[in-house]
């Protein structure tokens, strides 16, 4: 499952009666992971008959799951398809894992970790019920951006409030008892690294900006009814996805004691990517004309908080 790839299918495919067939799927592993964790829950132990049936219903539940994830065509989208796969591939591990608990616990009594791994399979099979179930792949696309677009306002704000003036940004570290008060001057900002934060700060500010308007762009005109349609959303989600972690990296980067030459790094990785993610929606079907001023809007913030930044760096290089 997690390697492989489905088929096109030799059948008309319908989604709602994929999503249905899933459902049951997971409803049903579900149901054999509590039957399972059942049987071994206290001693008699099931007999060798009971165990090979247990065993049969198990493998047929997982089969059953990942013949209905074969059944998604490739044409689909690769966003859709990498959601599906991740809840299936969830699935799977999570009855490995139950099953590799039973196997290694005592047989006195429900063990800790039984009723934990019992309790991933339910919760990886209700995963179901959370994947995007509209407009094939555009409503993935929607999902995917707006979790990204989740993580990255947290940063941002847990950047703002770090930067809070005069405040120490290890104030929630304990003091050392020893050592008594840290006047570490690296755990402190300078009034240089203060200005070359805030380009970096209008750097985040643009990440969060771009997130939000592509995503409200595909909500408003993301169409996946032809493959060149779905391949732009895949385009568009995959190059999103990169945002987070180069903001985490600047972020990062940007806690003292600062390396201006890191920072200046880290926000020209960001400042790539935002610069890819605004080129690909320019050209996708999702921005039409009347979409084109926030793109254009965007761009030249990311320009000018990038000449900022290389400015106050120059002298490092």
């Amino acid at each position: 499952i997690a390697e492989g790839e489905p088929g096109e299918g030799r059948e008309p495919f319908e989604l709602p009666r994929f999503w249905d067939a899933l459902g049951q799927t997971f409803q049903v592993t579900s149901q054999e992971a509590t039957k399972l964790s059942l049987a071994f829950s206290r001693p008699p132990l099931p007999s060798a008959e009971d165990c090979r049936k247990l065993s049969e219903d198990v493998q047929n539940a997982i089969l059953a799951v990942a013949t209905v994830y074969y059944w998604l065509p490739k044409g689909l989208g690769t966003t859709l398809r990498k959601m599906v796969r991740d809840a299936t591939t969830e699935v799977v591990e999570g009855m490995i894992q139950l099953t590799d608990t039973i196997l290694n616990a005592p047989l006195e009594s429900l063990s800790q970790e039984q009723l934990i791994s019992t309790g991933g399979v339910w919760e990886a099979c209700e995963q179901v019920s959370n994947l995007p179930r509209g407009e094939y792949n555009q409503a993935a696309v929607v999902s995917a951006l707006a979790a990204c677009l989740g993580v990255v306002k947290d940063a941002v704000e847990e950047m703002e409030h770090a930067l809070v003036e005069g405040q120490d940004p290890y104030g929630d570290i304990m003091e050392d008892e020893e050592l008594g008060f840290r006047g570490n001057r690296d755990t402190y900002w300078s009034e240089a690294d203060r200005q070359l934060l805030s380009s970096c700060m209008g750097l985040m500010k643009a990440s969060k900006a771009c997130l939000k308007k592509a995503l409200a762009a595909v909500k408003a005109h993301g169409k996946a009814d032809s493959p060149e349609q779905i391949a732009q959303l895949d385009d568009l989600a995959d190059i999103a996805n990169e945002i987070s972690p180069s903001v985490d990296e600047l972020a990062l980067s940007m806690y003292p004691p600062v390396n201006p030459l890191a920072v200046r790094l880290n926000a020209a990785k960001l400042a790539s990517v935002l610069k890819k993610v605004l080129e690909i929606a320019k050209t996708s079907h999702v921005c039409p004309p009347s979409e084109e001023g926030w793109v254009q809007f965007l761009t030249g913030a990311v320009d000018h908080n990038m000449n900022k930044v290389k400015n106050f760096t120059q002298d490092q290089l």
